[in-house]
């Protein structure tokens, strides 16, 4: 028997119809997806704001991107996950708006944010001496604010001037249902500013850092075998640290490409895909891209030691002891 998302107009989506079964293990699933993203970045969040060990420039920006990915958890994920395992959009146009809106302001943080993260680790690694004098946590507060204010003015800007595609006729898509596709104008506009210029930026910055890196690792090996002092010992331990880090937010910029780039290719051939149910395909891509900000954690887990001691240290409830923020979370630096 077909079924439609509202029964009471036959025009509108058809309802998957998968075993009872089949529903449990997807929304169990999900939701897992979602709990870790929350909780994920929760444990970001708290540990840099808490822990004054953590208060850096990089850690700065790293919290700015674990806010917007947090929001993502909190605020689109749910809605993606009903429209993606019930093929329905039960929550209106209006909020389709909304979602829309929240969707687009928090990809344009991210990649913004990463874009930053980018800048600072080009400039740790490549020109310390400037790093360390001028990239400071006030600078980096700044940059964090340009991120968040250029990204909410340009959401506001293609509500504005209406650079999406509202006509259902024009997408072959069934009433009632929210995709969200940009007009030929806007798409090229959007693929500029969100895809290819920070992109472009991302891989040229890494791809510098990556060389410098190795460059400085052969010659550190070079000097340690000539000369094994104290002193080169102090001076080497910052430089692996920023490599380190370097290295570990150039996996979550790699992630993050691998994420969004299929989305955004599919976002700009929706119009001419000749498909029967094209908003199928944007939500299987956009659901990728959103589990984006589940992964972030992920990679602090795998790759930072200070993340699973400060996570240690939330869960048992030790940074609620006085003095906690003042806890060495690096015991063998």
């Amino acid at each position: 028997m077909v079924q439609y998302c509202f029964q009471s107009a036959n025009i509108s989506c058809l309802k998957a119809t998968r075993p009872t079964e089949l529903y449990v293990i997807l929304y169990i699933f999900f939701s897992a997806v979602e709990m870790l993203t929350v909780c994920g970045n929760l444990v970001v969040i708290i540990s840099i704001s808490h822990f004054k060990q953590l208060h850096t420039p990089t850690n700065l920006l790293v919290l700015s991107l674990a806010v917007a990915d947090l929001l993502v958890g909190v605020i689109v994920m749910p809605f993606t996950i009903i429209r993606s395992i019930e093929s329905c959009w039960y929550f209106g146009s209006m909020f389709c708006s909304v979602y829309t809106l929240f969707l687009l302001l928090l990809t344009s943080v991210s990649i913004s944010n990463l874009v930053f993260i980018a800048i600072d680790r080009y400039f740790a690694i490549c020109d310390p001496f400037f790093y360390s004098n001028k990239i400071t946590v006030q600078v980096t507060l700044h940059f964090i604010s340009i991120s968040w204010l250029i990204s909410v003015f340009y959401t506001l800007a293609i509500i504005y001037f209406k650079g999406y595609i509202d006509d259902p006729t024009e997408l072959n898509i069934c009433p009632g249902d929210c995709v969200f596709v940009f007009t030929s104008k806007w798409g090229t506009i959007d693929m500029f500013v969100t895809f290819i210029f920070p992109f472009s930026m991302m891989i040229l910055f890494y791809t510098k850092i990556f060389i410098v890196a190795k460059r400085h690792a052969r010659v550190i090996n070079s000097v340690t075998q000539q000369r094994k002092s104290s002193e080169r010992k102090e001076i080497n331990i910052p430089k692996r640290s920023e490599r380190k880090a370097a290295k570990t937010l150039g996996i979550v910029v790699a992630v993050f490409i691998m994420c969004w780039v299929p989305y955004y290719i599919c976002t700009l051939l929706v119009p001419y895909m000749n498909t029967d149910d094209p908003s199928a395909v944007v939500q299987a891509f956009a659901w990728i891209a959103n589990c984006n900000s589940s992964m972030n954690p992920v990679i602090y887990a795998l790759f930072y030691p200070w993340f699973k001691k400060s996570l240690k240290l939330i869960v048992t409830l030790k940074i609620c002891n006085q003095g906690s923020s003042l806890i060495n979370l690096f015991p063998d630096v």
